[in-house]
């Protein structure tokens, strides 16, 4: 009797495409690490950056109740002395000082002074090539130092806080952020503890000696200036004199 050697059919293997669009459909459900790390820094970076632009936003009407550095030196030294002041309850004449000694075309810039810049690099030196804008923007809302992250920062935010604040805006908080000797932050405090006044009562005078021993002013002492400090004092009233009688005074004046 012939014996029965019939075998059973043997498994069909799944067609080469097949697999390999299931192995798609699986690394599209499972991204690898990598991808996920480059996904969250991205949304991280997306939303710091909305961060800032509402911090910019916000201090166009708030006022800042401390900056980095200010909060710093609060740290280091056990406190410092300041006093916020509205921009009217600041003698006119100290706002113009300040931009007499620290940026002369500030209302003609859009926050960099491309002018001054160049001439800094033609003298080799960086003397008169950063703004009032950019030092707002440095004290109020960054770190000090000279890093390439802090400067891209700041380059960043100058453009940005200029076209959401005025200029008015802009040299108030300067005014109110500014230090003016070890732990003395914002003209405020500034008159008191080197004229006895109050900012609405400063003389020119007085205004201009504040104004010359900005932006260093450690060291400095605007009630007894050198004579290098002097001269540099006499140069500020007659620039602050002069920006109001030529028009570059008028983004900030009422």
């Amino acid at each position: 009797m012939a014996r029965s050697t019939s075998k059973s059919p043997a498994k069909k293997k799944a067609p080469a495409r097949k697999r390999s669009a299931a192995k798609t459909a699986s690394a599209k459900a499972q991204p690898p690490v990598l991808r996920r790390m480059l996904r969250w820094i991205v949304r991280g970076l997306f939303w710091g950056a909305v961060a800032l632009v509402a911090w910019v936003l916000a201090y166009r009407w708030i006022d800042p109740p401390t900056t980095p550095y200010i909060w710093s030196e609060g740290s280091r030294l056990g406190g410092v002395e300041r006093a916020w002041v509205d921009i009217d309850a600041i003698a006119p004449v100290m706002a113009r000082s300040a931009v007499a000694a620290e940026d002369a075309n500030f209302c003609n810039h859009w926050g960099f002074d491309v002018e001054a810049i160049r001439e800094a690099i033609e003298e080799g030196s960086n003397r008169g090539a950063s703004t009032i804008s950019q030092q707002v923007v440095k004290n109020a809302f960054l770190w000090q130092g000279r890093s390439w992250p802090r400067k891209a920062l700041e380059a960043g935010l100058t453009p940005l806080m200029e076209t959401l604040w005025s200029k008015r805006r802009i040299i108030e908080i300067y005014l109110n952020v500014a230090e003016f000797d070890e732990g003395v932050f914002g003209v405020q405090a500034a008159a008191q503890r080197y004229f006895g006044v109050n900012a609405s009562d400063l003389s020119a005078s007085q205004a201009a000696a504040l104004a010359s021993i900005l932006p260093n002013p450690k060291d400095r002492n605007a009630a007894g200036l050198s004579a290098a400090l002097q001269r540099k004092a006499a140069r500020v009233r007659d620039g602050a004199a002069t920006i109001l009688a030529d028009g570059r005074a008028a983004c900030f004046e009422d």
